[in-house]
């Protein structure tokens, strides 16, 4: 089956709804698959990375061009990253089962449709430009929006390949073309030094005499405190970004500057890991010993090759689709992981309980019904009443910690200028520190609660089935002893003796039973199955 990448860049970075909606429009073609997609506030753009047969992937690309359109305006759009159109450039790369030449005859089929049925001008460029002036997307953007709105129509240099020959009023123009992968890295200093971000980026880029196959412009990004070089690397094979972090290290480390880190935007080949893992030599027999590797040594942030390496990605898209679940605990996961303050452990305790309570339920709803348990199935079906409606319960408890945490950022926010102000805001985080105490409280609680019912099913349930009792209890003993931490983290803070006292000993209490209850089912479950 002939698999086609494509990786659209959207001149949007900041508003999430129109980036949401935009990745609406690939999810609605079957056949093609989003893969992912990074936003960037300071660069204001998004890219997106979709694979799949050349028809969907075609479809999927006009659709993101066509919402794109009614969505960004680029008389109102401001960002660090050059840009000529809301949709601003659709690169088309084999993957497998294609060549280049296919690829540059489905960036003249897309260009071709977006011209006439959007009105939109459109250049090629890369492989499938028809002159070599416009094999650079540099030059084909030359001036951005605003020259092509005035030079369109008017040089005939800027006369596009196809469309009418004036900008479109709000999302200008886009380039269609075809490539081999361009990965899109960036490297960020320890420095605010935007003259030396920028004497970096010129030193590496070929058109000033620099390193092959790469574009770089030096960026500000005023949010991290810190300049960035960011980088197209047009052909790993010629200049990879383990070669690039090398010598944007010894230029900056000549101006006695540490890199601070660095990262990949979207997808790369694994052929691309391999070669880097290979120049910085690493060993290692398997690929992901060789990932890990490189991603030491280039200090990446927030990379992660299941997601990011297209080969793993693509393979586990089967897998995501069979067991479709898995793509929100990926997202939930990758929440969590983050440096953001939520979700944390408040709502790690209420994911583990939701888990253990439905591995329960699980065992109740494989015994109900099977002649062999008729004698106990009365007593399951009791036990069943009293569980199921905790997992939404415990679920909801997910939400109620993230409030109970941003109540507890905003009161220190509070201002604490004056005498009255400062009371204010002390009265206030005390507020806060209560109700960040009673939502662990209230998770803790229920999970005891619902361990009494898994308990009770583990003693009659199906046997065959039994081990999932002792998942289950495990998985709310860590909810119980999560919340229980997160009540004791919030104690000290209280000046409240009798909340204080209070809710020490409901905490110590919750400990007790839980290791109780566990341990009583755990031997049920041991004595079941022969350990």
């Amino acid at each position: 089956m002939p698999i086609v990448e494509c990786v659209p860049n959207f001149s949007e970075g900041r508003r999430k709804d129109v980036i949401e909606k935009i990745a609406a429009a690939v999810r609605a073609v079957s056949g093609a698959r989003l893969l992912g997609y990074e936003a960037d506030a300071d660069h204001n753009r998004s890219v997106f990375t979709l694979a799949g047969e050349p028809q969907p992937v075609m479809e999927a690309a006009f659709r993101m061009c066509r919402t794109a359109a009614g969505l960004i305006d680029l008389n109102q759009h401001q960002g660090e990253h050059p840009r000529m159109g809301a949709t601003d450039v659709i690169p088309f790369i084999p993957i497998s089962g294609i060549t280049m030449a296919d690829c540059v005859n489905y960036a003249g089929q897309l260009g071709a449709r977006i011209g006439t049925e959007l009105q939109i001008p459109v250049f090629l460029y890369g492989d499938a430009a028809r002159s070599e002036a416009r094999r650079n997307l540099a030059d084909v953007r030359k001036g951005e929006f605003e020259a092509l709105r005035d030079e369109i129509g008017r040089e005939p240099s800027r006369k596009p390949d196809f469309g009418p020959e004036r900008i479109h009023p709000t999302a200008g123009a886009t380039a269609v073309g075809a490539r081999f992968f361009l990965i899109a890295y960036n490297v960020n200093l320890q420095s605010t030094d935007l003259k030396l971000a920028k004497r970096i980026a010129k030193a590496i880029r070929e058109k000033d005499g620099g390193m092959p196959a790469v574009k770089a412009m030096g960026f500000e990004l005023k949010a991290e405190n810190c300049v960035q070089i960011s980088m197209n690397l047009v052909d790993y094979r010629r200049t990879s970004p383990a070669q690039a972090y090398q010598r944007i290290a010894e230029l900056a480390g000549e101006a006695g500057v540490d890199v601070r880190n660095s990262e990949v935007v979207g997808l790369l080949p694994q052929d691309a890991m391999d070669v880097c893992a290979k120049q910085l030599q690493g060993a290692g027999n398997d690929a992901n010993t060789r990932n890990g590797f490189v991603i030491r040594q280039l200090k990446l942030t927030d990379f992660d090759p299941a997601e990011q390496v297209i080969e793993l990605k693509l393979s586990q898209g089967d897998r995501m689709e069979r067991f479709h679940y898995l793509k929100g605990i990926s997202e939930f996961a990758a929440d969590l992981a983050s440096a953001a303050p939520t979700p944390g452990g408040g709502a790690a305790a209420a994911v583990l309980g939701t888990t253990g309570i439905a591995l329960g339920e699980m065992v109740g709803n494989l015994t109900i019904g099977k002649k062999k348990y008729a004698e106990v199935e009365a007593q399951v079906k009791a036990a069943m009443e009293r569980l199921t409606p905790c997992r939404e319960q415990m679920l909801a408890m997910f939400e109620k910690d993230a409030a109970a945490f941003d109540g507890f950022g905003e009161a220190g926010k509070l201002p604490k200028d004056t005498d009255e102000q400062k009371a204010a805001r002390a009265e206030a985080m005390q507020k806060a520190l209560k109700g960040a105490t009673l939502s662990p409280d209230a998770t803790a609680e229920l999970g005891i609660r619902a361990l009494r019912e898994v308990n009770a099913i583990a003693k009659v349930g199906n046997k065959h089935a039994i081990s999932d009792c002792g998942c289950g209890a495990l998985s709310l003993f860590a909810c119980i002893n999560a919340a229980v931490l997160n009540i004791y983290i919030n104690l000290p803070g209280i000046k409240d003796d009798e909340f204080r006292k209070k809710y020490q000993a409901r905490a110590e209490s919750y400990e007790k039973e839980a290791r109780e209850l566990l341990e009583g089912t755990l031997k049920v479950v041991r004595a079941a199955i022969g350990t």
